[in-house]
């Protein structure tokens, strides 16, 4: 199953090693989102180079910024790894576009120990309906080309640009392309809803990421494909940004990680 999650992601983003440990990638055309390459496939590209950088660790956590715009073109990404201890590996991953930086991400990997009683285990017991009980909602690929690669289906709140008083969204979601359950898959999704200031709007508007964050909270033991459970928050849009919280969980309602994006709002967020 390690090979199919290898498999999903060069075979949907062409990335491949070339050599003194960095890899090359192409984020085409049917992935870009509002303007520009999708992050959250930026953001699971950091996470499998840095994965295979340091094969004997498993992720823990992803800091990602962008710190210039992508765009079309081969992505080239340059893995450092510094160990901190005898478990712990920090992988430093830099991401370049024709020798210019696009995107710096560090990525954290350590040893997962045995499931122990006095873990804290965060599992959901709201009730909502199964992804086979919800109807699909096709983010508009004229608009965002990624939402043609996604199985989207809102389980309950408010939808974008429906003028709501509620800024948040909630929906099973998944690849139309199966992609094995691990870091990387969790980091695509973990960006696949709209900005969550959206429900509150009734035209779209410009909000770029402009730094993200997951963290991993329960091991990934089962790799089979299937959807995730994914909530998205708007905790503040104020001053031309605007900070979003994301939860991701399996459906036995098990917290698998959690997100939060800081966002540049370039036009005004009115109704």
């Amino acid at each position: 199953m390690k090979q199919l999650t290898r498999y999903a992601l060069t075979d949907e983003f062409s990335a491949m090693p070339i050599g003194a440990g960095r890899w090359s990638a192409d984020i085409d055309r049917s992935w870009w989102g509002w303007s520009g390459p999708h992050g959250g496939a930026i953001a699971a590209l950091a996470v499998h180079v840095a994965a295979s950088a340091a094969p004997e660790a498993a992720v823990r956590a992803l800091d990602l910024r962008f710190v210039g715009r992508p765009s079309e073109g081969e992505l080239v990404l340059t893995p450092a790894v510094l160990e901190v201890g005898r478990h712990t590996r920090v992988v430093d991953v830099s991401m370049t576009q024709g020798g210019r930086a696009v995107a710096a991400a560090s990525v954290t990997l350590g040893r997962v120990g045995p499931p122990h009683p006095d873990d804290v285990v965060d599992v959901s017991r709201v009730s909502l309906p199964r992804p086979e009980d919800c109807e699909p909602f096709m983010i508009p690929p004229e608009i965002v080309p990624m939402g043609g690669h996604l199985d989207l289906r809102p389980t309950d709140g408010p939808l974008p640009l429906s003028g709501s008083s509620e800024a948040w969204m909630r929906a099973w979601i998944s690849t139309i392309t199966p992609m094995a359950m691990d870091a990387a898959y969790l980091a695509l999704l973990a960006d696949c809803l709209p900005p969550a200031v959206f429900p509150t709007m009734t035209a779209p508007a410009a909000i770029p990421t402009v730094t993200f964050s997951m963290h991993l909270t329960a091991p990934l033991h089962d790799p089979t494909p299937g959807p995730v459970l994914v909530r998205t928050a708007n905790v503040s849009t104020s001053g031309g940004w605007s900070v979003d919280d994301t939860t991701l969980r399996d459906p036995s309602g098990r917290l698998l990680a959690t997100a939060r994006q800081s966002r540049r709002v370039q036009t005004p967020t009115t109704r």
